[in-house]
C-alpha cells in the first residue's frame, strides 16, 4: 500500500466563458495581423470592434466571474512572485504568480492597442476608427503610428508566451494548453476546486460588453 502513488484528482479549472475568450483572442490576433498586412482595412476595423467587446467582457469576468478568472484571486505581489520563482509557493490552482503577469501584460497591451485603433485614420484620411472625428488629423496620425508599433510589441509578447508554455510542457512536464481546451486539470495533491460563476452571470456580461462595443463602433452616437 505504501508503494502506491496517490491517484490524481481532476477538477474543473477554467470555465467555458474564459476559455472562449482565450481562444477567440488567439484567432482574432492572427486575423487582425492578416487583415493589417493584406490591407483589408474595413475588415480589420470590424475585427477590432469584436476584440473590444471580448476585452470588455474579460474585464467584467475578471471582476465577477469564476474564482480562477478573477484578478483579485490570481494577481499577486512581488513577494509571492519571488516565492514562486524560488519554488517555495504552494501549488497554483489557476494562473501561477508569474503567469498572472503575462495575462495582465497581454490584456493591458491589447486594451491600449484597441484604444489607439479607435482614434486612428489611414494616411489618406479615408478609413478611420469610430472615434477619430473627436481628435485632430495630427493626433489621429500619431495614434496610427503607435497602433502599428504596439501591435508588433504584442506579437513579441505572444511569442514569449508560447515559449513559456513550451518550457512548462517540456521542462516542468506541465501541460497548460490541454486544461484551457477541456476546462479540467488533474493534480497530484488535494486542492480546493475553484468556484464557478453562473451562465446567467456570463450572459449579463456578454450583453453589457456587446452593447458598449456597439456604441463605441457607432462613434458614441445613437
Amino acid at each position: 500500500m505504501g508503494g502506491r502513488g496517490r491517484a490524481r484528482r481532476s477538477i474543473k479549472l477554467w470555465d467555458l466563458p474564459l476559455r472562449l475568450v482565450h481562444w477567440s483572442l488567439v484567432v482574432l490576433l492572427a486575423s487582425l495581423w492578416w487583415t493589417w498586412k493584406s490591407g483589408q482595412t474595413q475588415l480589420h476595423e470590424k475585427l477590432g470592434y469584436i476584440t473590444l467587446g471580448i476585452l470588455l467582457f474579460r474585464l467584467y469576468w475578471g471582476l465577477v466571474g469564476s474564482s480562477t478568472a478573477r484578478f483579485s484571486q490570481f494577481v499577486k505581489g512581488p513577494r509571492a512572485i519571488a516565492a514562486y520563482l524560488r519554488g517555495g509557493s504552494p501549488t497554483s490552482v489557476g494562473h501561477n504568480p508569474l503567469g498572472a503577469l503575462s495575462v495582465l501584460l497581454l490584456l493591458g497591451l491589447m486594451i491600449v492597442e484597441v484604444g489607439f485603433g479607435l482614434f486612428t485614420q489611414d494616411v489618406d484620411g479615408i478609413e478611420a476608427g469610430s472615434l477619430a472625428t473627436y481628435v485632430s488629423y495630427e493626433t489621429a496620425d500619431w495614434a496610427r503610428g503607435w497602433h502599428e508599433l504596439l501591435f508588433n510589441l504584442i506579437l513579441g509578447v505572444v511569442v514569449l508566451h508560447v515559449i513559456a508554455i513550451l518550457f512548462y510542457l517540456v521542462v516542468k512536464r506541465d501541460n497548460l494548453v490541454s486544461p484551457m481546451i477541456t476546462g479540467s486539470k488533474a493534480f497530484d495533491e488535494d486542492v480546493k476546486a475553484p468556484r464557478m460563476a453562473s451562465i446567467a452571470n456570463a450572459l449579463v456580461g456578454i450583453l453589457l460588453s456587446s452593447a458598449i462595443a456597439w456604441f463605441v463602433s457607432k462613434g458614441l452616437t445613437l
